[in-house]
């Protein structure tokens, strides 16, 4: 479904990333895991085309992707949640999703599925965003980007400031979106919980990929252990 091929990207024309690759196809839960500042958000930011590509391609569904729109990416079935989540304070939980099908009017069906995965924003519909904790803010985050009917959901850092029994929901979450036929591809810190869900996973570091394969075989992987899972 997505294939990032050679890229290199960055700010102010200087890379951060440089010749990455990563693939994704279809159904699947793909993880980018990194220390902070490994160029995972430069990555994410610039398959949605909030970053200009400075070499190689993004392709989605055969397609190149590079440097097109962000508001054309978006109507072609990729939805990104952001670590800041950039939800509208003031506006309660039910404007917030209302807002993530813009510009379609919200469907009905699809505004049930979210509150379904997400029983507490049912709960808390009328409540503004503002005004919920953190952890509830991730899953309106998550929940407005399911609006738009993504094929492919982007997240990046969906833990951030989330305490450990949040951070465990979130990616409960995450397996009901799987198995409803979302395509993920999740950047991460929260090694463990990350690659308890994902297929594949891609070690970046220093801007580009330094270890990649199934996630079982890089829980096992040695260097792995030692630098994000606390084993000696």
């Amino acid at each position: 479904m997505l294939e990032i091929s050679d890229l290199s990207a960055g700010y102010d024309s200087k890379a951060v990333v440089v010749g990455v690759s990563v693939e994704v196809g279809e159904g699947e839960v793909v993880a980018i895991i990194g220390s902070n500042g490994a160029g995972k958000t430069t990555l994410l930011r610039t398959v949605c085309g909030l970053l200009p590509v400075l070499g190689g391609d993004v392709q989605y569904e055969g397609s190149s992707i590079a440097n097109m729109a962000v508001h054309e990416i978006a109507r072609a079935g990729i939805s990104f949640v952001p670590a800041e989540r950039h939800l509208f304070p003031e506006m309660s939980v039910t404007e917030n999703l209302a807002l993530g099908a813009f510009p379609r009017r919200p469907e009905a069906d699809q505004l049930a599925l979210v509150l379904d995965l997400f029983p507490r924003l049912a709960e808390r519909r009328r409540q503004a965003a503002g005004t919920m904790s953190g952890g509830e803010q991730q899953m309106l985050a998550v929940g407005r980007a399911l609006m738009s009917r993504p094929r492919l959901l982007i997240l990046d850092e969906p833990t951030t400031g989330l305490a450990p029994k949040l951070a465990a929901e979130a990616y409960e979450a995450l397996a009901a979106l799987r198995a409803h036929g979302v395509t993920i591809l999740v950047a991460e810190q929260q090694v463990p919980l990350v690659l308890g869900l994902a297929d594949r996973a891609y070690v970046l570091e220093n801007g580009s990929i330094q270890l990649e394969g199934p996630a079982g075989e890089l829980r096992d992987n040695p260097t792995v252990q030692r630098a994000y899972l606390g084993v000696a």
